[in-house]
């Protein structure tokens, strides 16, 4: 049986139910089906054949959607391309693909070389008897989803239908999404939190999707009250612009059962304030691309702990590894380790990185954290942000968990700055609440006071923004960078 998230196999009543919406247009399941049907005749007139890969450069909107299942009818593959990439970074991406055809904004957009087809150009309607589709299998290739890249070239993270429905069924069953929901999506589709999350997840229970095509915090709270939505899925750095807002910006929300946060690390009073400021409940996950989108997470109903992202998700495992690959003990920090169906296939043409992050039947996150007696997931830090000073391992989660305990702290990046005679020294950047007082020697004050002395900054910068990457979250690469000698 093919997975039941794709839309022609939505019959009857389902067919009717609302589906997709955007600034442009509103469709049923049987109506988006229609489309898909339409735009897959098209791609294969084109000569996207099963195996193919589709590249889909577009701008959050229905038409990526469509364009990714109109691969799937063809039992192609896509890869969702960020539509802010320079043609450096597109045109890699599309090549490592392997590609075969690019759908995009225009000429003036980069393609590799490759046959396009303008959004506009999209056929929305057509015969669809002369669609001869592709049975869907488990072990299809389904999508090529790439990594930021912040260790070098991005990897193109292989993840079949099997993968995916894995994962929509788990996130059905952690978050109770039935047909009555309704989810706003806001974050970038070129990333599987999206996909997945606020895609397939409500898809597979026959609810509706409302796409945002570019957040904003008060439109986006103008969004909720108009289309009232039921839940949402967001990165820490929304919950931060939310809560930033004035105190008079006071929406009604009150449609919403949930939200998500995940993506990066969200300190224990981000989400208390947004709670708080909006009357939600806000669960916290945790999870790779490389394990399809989401591995733990706090659930709705029942113990949600603040400052863990929660338990495993169904059929998933989660353990903690030392350096030698050995289970550790309950309470005790080691690298997290997964093992489940949503593990991916692997690096697409890179069988030695692949072999390095799947050992063992486990896939290896590179992430430190401890699992407490409930099975509960608490995240340290990446084992690549360590910071080593003179020895000594620092973790600068626990030094930004500090600075967020001072009321006005918006967000919180600590790295390591090379040092001659200790290796490297932990510095700190801070943006602020607006028309907070924090000054940076008040902030090193409460460093001092309640961190050993080896773990306190040597520096703080206030700034009025911390860089990020394409998915919203902070980017430690380019802070670090910042911080290398100037070559002579």
């Amino acid at each position: 049986m093919e997975p039941g998230y794709l839309p022609w196999n939505k019959t009857g009543d389902a067919a009717d139910r609302p589906c997709f919406r955007d600034d442009n247009v509103e469709l049923t399941y049987g109506e988006f089906a229609q489309r898909v049907d339409a735009f897959a005749i098209q791609l294969a007139d084109k000569g996207l054949r099963p195996g193919d890969v589709l590249a889909v450069m577009l701008p959050n909107r229905v038409e990526l959607v469509v364009a990714i299942f109109a691969a799937w009818r063809l039992g192609a593959a896509a890869t969702p391309i960020n539509p802010a990439f320079t043609a450096t970074e597109a045109d890699f991406q599309i090549g490592n693909s392997g590609a075969r055809l690019v759908v995009n904004l225009g000429t003036e957009f980069p393609a590799n070389g490759l046959p396009t087809i303008h959004v506009a150009d999209i056929t929305a309607e057509t015969d669809a008897t002369l669609l001869a589709p592709h049975t869907v299998q488990s072990d299809d290739l389904a999508l090529l989803v790439y990594t930021s890249g912040s260790t070098g070239k991005p990897k193109g993270v292989m993840l079949d239908h099997g993968n995916l429905l894995a994962m929509a069924i788990q996130m059905v069953d952690r978050m109770t999404i039935t047909s009555d929901d309704h989810c706003l999506l806001i974050l970038p589709l070129f990333h599987s939190n999206a996909l997945l999350v606020s895609v397939l997840s409500p898809m597979l229970a026959g609810a509706q999707v409302t796409v945002m095509g570019k957040f904003s915090p008060e439109p986006f709270l103008g969004l909720i009250e108009t289309v009232k939505p039921t839940y949402f899925s967001g990165v820490p750095t929304i919950f931060a612009l939310l809560a930033a807002l004035p105190a008079d910006v006071m929406p009604d929300t009150s449609s919403l059962r949930f939200a998500v946060c995940g993506a990066a690390p969200v300190s224990q009073e981000l989400l208390t304030k947004s709670e708080e400021r909006f009357g939600l409940v806000i669960i916290e996950g945790y999870g790779l691309t490389e394990g399809t989108c989401c591995s733990a997470c706090n659930p709705i109903k029942g113990t949600r702990k603040l400052g863990t992202v929660g338990p495993a998700m169904p059929s998933q495992i989660i353990a903690i590894m030392d350096p030698d690959d050995k289970f550790v003990p309950t309470g005790e920090t080691g690298e997290v380790v997964i093992s489940g169906p949503t593990v991916m296939k692997g690096y697409l043409g890179n069988p030695e990185e692949t072999a390095k992050t799947i050992r063992g039947g486990w896939l290896h996150t590179g992430d430190v954290g401890l699992l407490d007696e409930d099975g509960y997931l608490t995240l340290v830090d990446r084992i690549k942000d360590m910071i080593i000073r003179g020895g000594e391992n620092l973790y600068p989660k626990e030094i930004e968990s500090t600075l967020f305990e001072v009321d006005g702290v918006l967000e919180a990046a600590v790295v390591g700055k090379p040092d001659s005679v200790l290796g490297e020294v932990p510095v700190a950047y801070v943006a602020l609440y607006p028309d907070s007082p924090v000054t940076e020697t008040e902030l090193l004050e409460h460093c001092r006071i309640h961190l050993t002395r080896v773990k306190v900054p040597v520096s703080i910068t206030i700034v009025d923004a911390i860089p990020k990457n394409p998915v919203g979250k902070i980017d430690k690469p380019t802070l670090r960078r910042s911080l290398q000698p100037q070559s002579a």
